[in-house]
Order: C-alpha cells, then structure tokens, then sequence
C-alpha cells in the first residue's frame, strides 16, 4: 500500500482477513513463518506490537475487551497526552461516555466508536479496521464513516495525504460513508484479485464468494 491509500479487504469468514490485520499489528499468538512486513522502509515483522504502535500503527479490533476502572477520557490521554479529548469525544458523539468504564456496557455500535475515539486519540499513519460496520445500526454508521476519513485524511487533497488506511468488512456497508481506493477479495489466506471497490462489492453482492473462487480459479 501506498502512503494516503485506503483499501478494502473482502472474503468470507474464515478466510484469514482478521489473522492478517492481527500480525501486521504485531499480536503475539501469530507467527510470521515466512516473507516479510515492511513499514515506512523498515523490517518490523518481529518487532513488538508497542514499538510497530509507536512508529504509527493502529489496529481497531471486531471484539475489543473491556477495560474494567479505566475511562474513556483518561485512556485518551494515554494514547496521547496532546490529544485534544473534548474534540475528540465531539467528533464520534461520544461525551456522555467520557467518564464511562471503557466498552463497559456499551452496545455493538458504542464499542466500535470506543475504538476510533483511542485511534483518533493515537493519530496512526496506518491504521486497520476489522469491521467496523459489524452489528451497527445506520446512524452509527455515518458517525463511524465520517471518523475513518478524517483517519485516513479524506478532506485533504490525495497528493498530499500520507496516512493510509485498511478495513476490513464483510457486507460493505461501511463504503456507503467513507471512501476506498482500491479493494481486495481473499479466499483461503491468499488475496484473489484486487480492483475498483464498488464494482468488487457488486460482483460478491451477485455471484457471491464462491463464484468469486470459481471464476479465479487458475484452471479456468
């Protein structure tokens, strides 16, 4: 990927879409056995997941756990102690949760803004998403959508962005508010085919993910 790129990841469950994100991210269960993860130039495939969140990494899980006595305001300032929290919290229609034990009884949709409020705090270069419009309902969506762009820095012009961004999503709803560069399709932890994100979605919508293989396949 590209520095100011946003890419989108298809493929049925269990394909291997969240195994990916997770050792790119650094998670210690997963072993790298063979090639290799280059960041910004630099080999960091067995280095610590603190050290790959320190060069501009940042990861929003499908399941985050919750995080009993610690607060939402005070886990912002410890992603970021110049992070500006109110606006923050503003930005994602978060401030009723400021005070709030993090995803502490949150619903599916309050989880997932949980998450971009500590990646906004975190202000990554990279960031992945695992999908963020899983059990969220529409107006949550939008809120999510809009705090992927400015993630992934859609209101500046594309030659001068440099943050890049990859989601996960397994129905593609999220894409009806933020926008994607380019979308891959993985079947069996390998990536199928790569092109225009709408016209990939379209094609899955229709044929579905095992026409999406049939098609692929490299007897055909």
């Amino acid at each position: 990927m590209n520095d100011g790129e946003t890419h989108a990841l298809f493929g049925p469950n269990g394909c291997g879409k969240t195994t990916l994100l997770s050792t790119i991210s650094g998670i210690p269960r997963y072993e790298v056995t063979s090639g290799k993860i280059i960041f910004k130039g630099e080999d960091v495939t067995h280095m610590p997941m603190h050290e790959r969140a320190r060069r501009g990494m940042g990861i929003a899980f499908q399941h985050p756990p919750t995080i009993r006595g610690l607060k939402v305001k005070d886990l912002i300032k410890l992603c970021n102690p110049r992070a500006d929290a109110d606006l923050i919290l503003k930005d994602l229609n978060f401030e009723e949760f400021a005070d709030r034990e993090v995803n502490k009884g949150f619903s599916g949709g309050e989880v997932k803004r949980s998450e971009l409020v500590q990646l906004l705090a975190q202000d990554p270069d990279f960031v992945m998403l695992d999908e963020p419009d899983s059990g969220v309902d529409l107006e949550n969506i939008k809120v999510i959508g809009k705090a992927i762009n400015k993630l992934t820095q859609k209101d500046v012009r594309p030659s001068k962005r440099t943050k890049s961004g990859i989601i996960i999503t397994h129905f593609g709803h999220i894409l009806d508010y933020m926008e994607t560069d380019k979308a891959h399709v993985m079947i069996d932890g390998t990536i199928l085919c790569s092109g225009h994100p709408r016209e990939i979605l379209e094609q899955i919508k229709e044929y579905g993910y095992e026409e999406c293989a049939e098609c692929l396949s490299p007897t055909d």
